[in-house]
């Protein structure tokens, strides 16, 4: 039942022909060329050239990433501040009306 069917291969059909016969063939040398002249390679990476206005620009970049991040970073921790600040609220009005309520009982 759960036996592999291995499939068996026809017999070839047709003609068959015999292999062809490769000669071998004489092999000329050609006339010897002599290698190029060494060029000189090129610089892997271009050079900077940092001018007063680029070094400026630079400065006035790198100034305002930090301002950016700094304002994100800033504006996350008030976020957190404040819900912790109305989470203690809210536990504190939650904990004032239990109380009173079992002040009544």
């Amino acid at each position: 039942m759960l036996r592999p069917k291995i499939p068996t291969n026809p017999t070839p059909a047709g003609h068959l022909r015999p292999p062809v016969v490769v000669e071998p063939t004489a092999v000329v040398p050609s006339v010897q060329v002599p290698p190029p002249a060494p060029v000189a390679p090129a610089p892997s990476r271009p050079t900077v050239q940092l001018t007063p206005g680029t070094a400026l620009a630079l400065v006035g970049v790198g100034t305002a990433v930090v301002l950016v991040v700094g304002a994100v970073l800033v504006s996350m921790l008030l976020a957190v501040a404040i819900t912790a600040a109305s989470v203690a609220v809210c536990a504190l009005v939650i904990r004032s009306l239990v109380h009173t309520d079992a002040k009544r009982r």
